[in-house]
C-alpha cells in the first residue's frame, strides 16, 4: 500500500516539504490517544535474539535511524513506534544556522537515491538540549555534533567541544561529524592534524565526566584506503569508541538518472541505493583494520533486508536506515528485523 499508493503521492511534494509534513502528522498523529500504540502493534516485532549489547548499551536491535531526519530532536521519543531500537539526533550546531539555499534536496526515483546539500541547518545545540530533557520513553538516543559553517576550520575544536559539553548529559552516545560533504571544507577535518586536535579536547573533557559516554567517529565514503589509514589510526590513537560507515557520497557514478537532471541538480551528498556498495566496502575495511575490536554503525545505501544482513556480515555491529525507510516505508524496520530472525533460527 505504501509504495504503490501512498509514496506516489508523497513523492509529489519535494522532499523537504514531505519532511515537514511527517513531523508535523508525526506530532499531531501520536497525540492522539491509542494511535501511536497501534503504529507500534503494526510496525514492530521484539525478540531477544534481536538485542545487541554493543558500547555498553542494550539496543532492542540492531536497526536504528541515521542522523539527519530529526535534527532538532522533536520527535526522537516516537521513533521507537517504527521498530527503531535508536535514532540520531542533529546534526547539532553551537549557534542555529538556516543551511544552504533552497532548493537542497532532490529526490533520484530511479535511483532509489536522494541528493541533498542541507548544510546542517538547525536550530541549534540549546534547543536540541532542551527537547532532550523531556526523555521519556526507552529508545537509545545519539547525538551527532559539528561546526557551524561560518566557524573557520582552525577553530571547528571550539564548536564539537561546546556541542559535546551541551549534550553530553543528555545522549547516550556522541558522534563527531566531520566528513559531510554539504559544509565548505568540514571534510578537511578529517585529515590527522585537524582530527587529532578535535578528538583531544572531547577526550579531555569527558575524562572530568562522572558517566563514560560512548564518542564516535562518522566516515566519509570518498576516502581513499589510504586517507582512511590515517583517519583510523589517528581517531584509534586518541581513544575512538567506534565509528559510523558512512556518511553521504560526492560520488555520481553509475548512476541511471541522466547527466543533464545530475548536473542541473549540482552539488550534493548522495544517499541511497547507489551508496550499497561503497558503505560495505567501508565497513569491511574498518572491521579488518580495526581486527574488529572497535563497533562499526553501518549506514548507506540500505534499501532491503538483504543489504543490512550485508552490512552486519561485513562487520558492522548495527546498522541505521534513512533513504531506504523513506523509499520503503513505515514497514521497512520491522521487514530487516524478520529476516534477522529468519536467519538467527
Amino acid at each position: 500500500m505504501y509504495q504503490k499508493i501512498i509514496r506516489p503521492i508523497l513523492f509529489l511534494l519535494s522532499p523537504e516539504k514531505i519532511h515537514s509534513l511527517v513531523v508535523a502528522l508525526i506530532k499531531v498523529g501520536f497525540g492522539i490517544p491509542g494511535i501511536r500504540w497501534i503504529t507500534k502493534q503494526i510496525t514492530t516485532v521484539e525478540h531477544p535474539s534481536l538485542h545487541r549489547n554493543i558500547l555498553g548499551l542494550e539496543f532492542k536491535s540492531p536497526v536504528g535511524f541515521a542522523a539527519g531526519f530529526d535534527k532538532n530532536a522533536e520527535v526522537y521519543q516516537d521513533f521507537d513506534a517504527f521498530g527503531f531500537s535508536f535514532i540520531e539526533v542533529g546534526t547539532v550546531t553551537p549557534k542555529p544556522q538556516k543551511g544552504n539555499p533552497k532548493p537542497r534536496s532532490f529526490r533520484l526515483k530511479a535511483d532509489k537515491a536522494l541528493i541533498n546539500r542541507m548544510g546542517f541547518n538547525n536550530k541549534g545545540v540549546f534547543y536540541a538540549q532542551k527537547k532532550l530533557q523531556n526523555r521519556k520513553r526507552d529508545i537509545i538516543v545519539g547525538g551527532n555534533i559539528g561546526k557551524n559553517t561560518l566557524t573557520p576550520n582552525d577553530q571547528a575544536p571550539d564548536d564539537y567541544l561546546f556541542c559535546f559539553k551541551e549534550l553530553y548529559d543528555f545522549v547516550d552516545y556522541l558522534v563527531v561529524n566531520i566528513s559531510c560533504p554539504n559544509v565548505v571544507n568540514l571534510r578537511h577535518l578529517q585529515d590527522g592534524e585537524h582530527l587529532g586536535q578535535i578528538l583531544e579536547e572531547l577526550m579531555n573533557e569527558r575524562n572530568h565526566r562522572e558517566i563514560y559516554k560512548p564518542i564516535l567517529l562518522k566516515i566519509s565514503p570518498d576516502l581513499t584506503f589510504e586517507q582512511l589509514d590515517e583517519t583510523i589510526a589517528k581517531a584509534v590513537e586518541f581513544g575512538i569508541d567506534g565509528f559510523i560507515a558512512t556518511n553521504t557520497t560526492t560520488s555520481r557514478e553509475n548512476l541511471i538518472t541522466g547527466d543533464e537532471v545530475i548536473s542541473a541538480i549540482g552539488n550534493g551528498g548522495l544517499s541511497g541505493a547507489p551508496l550499497t556498495t561503497r558503505s560495505t566496502d567501508v565497513i569491511r575495511y574498518i572491521y579488518n583494520k580495526t581486527t574488529g575490536k572497535k563497533p562499526i554503525i553501518g549506514v548507506g545505501g540500505i534499501m532491503t533486508p538483504e543489504d543490512a544482513i550485508e552490512k552486519l556480515n561485513a562487520g558492522a555491529s548495527l546498522i541505521q536506515v534513512y533513504t531506504g525507510f523513506i523509499y520503503s516505508g513505515p514497514l521497512f524496520v520491522k521487514r530487516i528485523n524478520k529476516a534477522l530472525l529468519a536467519i538467527s533460527k
